[in-house]
């Protein structure tokens, strides 16, 4: 295994700094989640007129692009269209970095629409990405997040989707934390599905100002509640061997520990689990 951060932790670094950042605190890879103002990568100018020149940058600072955590919300029928040219866009910028995996949200209403109708239109919706050019070289995960944390949900569109390439992003505290779940039930649900990781870490502290609205709040991994060290070591026990991802969430909680601090805390602690 290999780890990398999310860009979603440093919403102030522009690319240079992430990449040398990157390099000396240890990482093998970046996840792409934003950069400066922009959530999107694939609008950012970086990404867009000046993208070999971005791609030549990272590569020659020896960092991989390890994914691109896109926008992408496959249930969400109204946003559709958009969806796929999102799409399309990722599809250009994955290619011209070399990231093999994007990610992406099922999302949508279930209070509007029964969930087994999210799950065909998010099948669906992916089904469509899947046909456009270059989509068949790229690992689409998707995301143990929102109303389809628990696996039994995430397999009502995940088994609509029998693809070699389409498979499940595992946000790790999101599980015990949002679904009760422990992680040998996702390992036995899910587990030969897993394409991907995001790690954070979290306590329940409900008292404390900074706490989330379901009472917990974030710490530096290893330091919560969150069994962190048993999910990695139920992945190597199925011969995961793809990327742990710190995703420290700096661009929405900006009282959380700058990157200066948290990127390095992160990659001493999760090589002593490798």
């Amino acid at each position: 295994m290999k780890i990398a951060f999310s860009t979603l932790g440093c919403p102030k670094w522009d690319l240079d700094t992430i990449c040398r950042r990157a390099v000396e605190y240890g990482y093998h890879g970046i996840d792409w989640r934003g950069l400066g103002e922009h959530l999107d990568i694939t609008v950012s100018p970086a990404f867009t007129g000046d993208l070999k020149a971005t791609a030549a940058k990272i590569r020659k600072a020896g960092i991989e692009v390890s994914g691109i955590s896109s926008s992408i919300r496959l249930c969400d029928a109204a946003s559709r269209e958009a969806n796929i040219e999102e799409a399309k866009r990722t599809i250009r910028v994955a290619s011209a970095l070399g990231a093999k995996t994007v990610r992406v949200f099922c999302s949508g209403d279930p209070s509007k629409t029964p969930k087994d109708e999210l799950a065909r239109q998010g099948a669906d919706c992916m089904d469509a990405i899947l046909c456009l050019p270059g989509a068949e070289k790229i690992t689409w995960g998707i995301e143990t997040h929102d109303h389809w944390v628990h696996t039994r949900e995430l397999r009502k569109v995940l088994d609509r989707l029998p693809r070699p390439n389409v498979g499940v992003v595992w946000d790790i505290a999101h599980s015990p934390r949002l679904a009760g779940e422990s992680p040998e039930e996702v390992i036995r649900a899910v587990g030969p599905r897993i394409v991907y990781t995001h790690i954070k870490d979290c306590v329940k502290e409900a008292a404390n100002p900074v706490a989330e609205h379901d009472g917990w709040r974030y710490v530096l991994p290893g330091r919560g509640q969150i069994p962190l060290a048993q999910a990695i070591a139920l992945l190597k026990s199925i011969g995961y061997d793809g990327w742990l991802v710190f995703e420290h969430e700096k661009r929405w909680i900006p009282a959380l520990p700058e990157p200066e601090e948290a990127f390095p805390a992160f990659a001493n602690w999760a090589k002593g689990l490798l």
